[in-house]
């Protein structure tokens, strides 16, 4: 129809009674629905502008905050048989708790008197100290005795040897008297002799003239020996003074080298008494690796060699055992992309499996049945799964977690990041943008 008037049809005739208005009009259901699009719509566009907590999900299991608060594995200190088990799997113990009990299997060490008797050696081996002390002293005296006795031997023959030089000194001044008498003879014998050629003088004077010069020739060449002799036993003086010293030198030596001979026996035999006390505290030691002990209050988990009689080697693993009232945290693996997001304090919600939670993902608040916790640690090392290790710790301000948790439980963390519009978030899942990583303005003037 064209739009030449204003009149139209609804002015003439009911517009409803027409059959092909009624075959071509829309059913009540339709403005309905359409009501409902537009309401729909409204609420749509509402909800994009509404605030969501953006977050990282990651799974986890429960471990200990601390290494010595995690289950651990006792092994056995020394080689033995197992005789007897204490306590059994499950069960709670204290620290010092007797777990098993091991026999010796080697033979070095079966004997039941070995203490015993290595403390027998070590008294004979410090006798033996003290022996070799005592004749190291007895040497020491000696030693002291021959330069005592040394001294005296050379003051004995300097003083012979002064001795010596003076009796050469006198056999020196004898030759001279004796040189002088000698000339002073053969001048009377000279005179005795002109005089008795003249005649003046008898036969007989001038014979004793003679004969005196002849006894005062005689005196010379004995006064001249007596000077040798001397001179020569002045040179054995002195060569006994040499030889007393070689002599004692050779005795004190051979002292100092009994000495310390004694002292190197004596030092080995203080080696031999340390080695000897080594390892009798060994032994000792030794004696009390047969009881294998609990190291801390805990609960037995598992027996790694059960039976009797079986034998373990050293080192190898007895039981495992959980330490009691452990202080529990997660450690949930995150990816390499999300790590930059994540710092030491940020809150972490996790659902622990077993325990029914309902959580909305952007609205936290709303959620129920999780558990609050407060990022501790992150590993600086990718780990074998190529992720990061995130351990989370309780956060005290919040709900306790539930004490029926136990280690190697699984658990799901979602990491609670920026609050941004709805739409926002859409935006950036749909460009595969990571979660915004940077405190808002807000944020910043709060912590200025």
């Amino acid at each position: 129809m064209l739009d030449i008037t204003n009149n139209t049809i609804e002015n003439h005739e009911a517009f409803e009674k027409l059959k092909s208005v009624q075959k071509t009009a829309l059913p009540p259901s339709h403005i309905g629905v359409k009501r409902l699009l537009l309401v729909f719509l409204a609420v749509l566009l509402i909800g994009l502008f509404l605030p969501w907590t953006q977050n990282i999900q990651a799974p986890g299991k429960l471990t200990t905050l601390r290494p010595e608060q995690r289950p651990q594995t006792i092994h056995a200190t020394i080689s033995g048989r197992i005789e007897k088990w204490y306590v059994m799997e499950g069960q709670e113990v204290k620290k010092g708790d007797t777990i098993v009990y091991l026999s010796e299997v080697k033979s070095d060490y079966m004997d039941p008197q070995l203490i015993a008797r290595m403390g027998n050696q070590i008294d004979a081996k410090e006798d033996a100290i003290n022996a070799y002390s005592n004749k190291a002293g007895a040497l020491s005296s000696q030693i002291n005795a021959l330069n005592r006795e040394l001294l005296n031997k050379i003051g004995q023959t300097k003083n012979k040897i002064e001795q010596q030089k003076l009796k050469v000194m006198s056999d020196s001044i004898a030759i001279q008297q004796a040189q002088n008498d000698l000339a002073i003879a053969k001048r009377q014998f000279e005179g005795n002799r002109v005089l008795f050629e003249k005649g003046v003088k008898s036969l007989s004077d001038f014979e004793d003239k003679r004969l005196k010069m002849v006894e005062t020739e005689t005196k010379l060449v004995k006064a001249v020996n007596n000077l040798e002799i001397s001179k020569n036993e002045l040179n054995n003086a002195q060569i006994e003074l040499t030889l007393t010293q070689n002599e004692f030198a050779n005795k004190i030596a051979k002292a100092n080298s009994d000495r310390f001979s004694t002292l190197s026996e004596q030092f080995d035999a203080t080696v031999s008494v340390n080695k000897l006390k080594t390892e009798t505290e060994n032994y000792t030691r030794r004696s009390s690796f047969y009881v294998i002990t609990a190291p801390q209050d805990g609960y037995i988990i598992q027996a790694m060699t059960p039976g009797i009689g079986e034998i373990i080697k050293e080192g190898a693993p007895v039981v495992s055992i959980l330490p009691q009232n452990a202080e529990l945290a997660v450690e949930m693996y995150v990816k390499p992309i999300d790590v930059p997001l994540l710092q030491p304090g940020n809150t972490v919600r996790f659902l622990f499996d077993g325990w029914p939670a309902f959580f909305f993902s952007g609205w936290p608040g709303l959620s129920l049945g999780t558990y609050a916790g407060k990022v501790v640690a992150i590993d600086r090392n990718i780990s074998s799964n190529n992720k990061f290790r995130v351990l989370v710790a309780p956060d005290q301000s919040d709900a306790n977690w539930p004490e029926a948790l136990r280690v190697g439980g699984g658990a799901k963390g979602i990491a609670l990041l920026n609050d941004v519009p709805v739409w926002y978030e859409l935006w950036r899942v749909i460009n595969g943008f990571p979660p915004d990583m940077y405190a808002s303005t807000t944020e910043k003037t709060i912590k200025k």
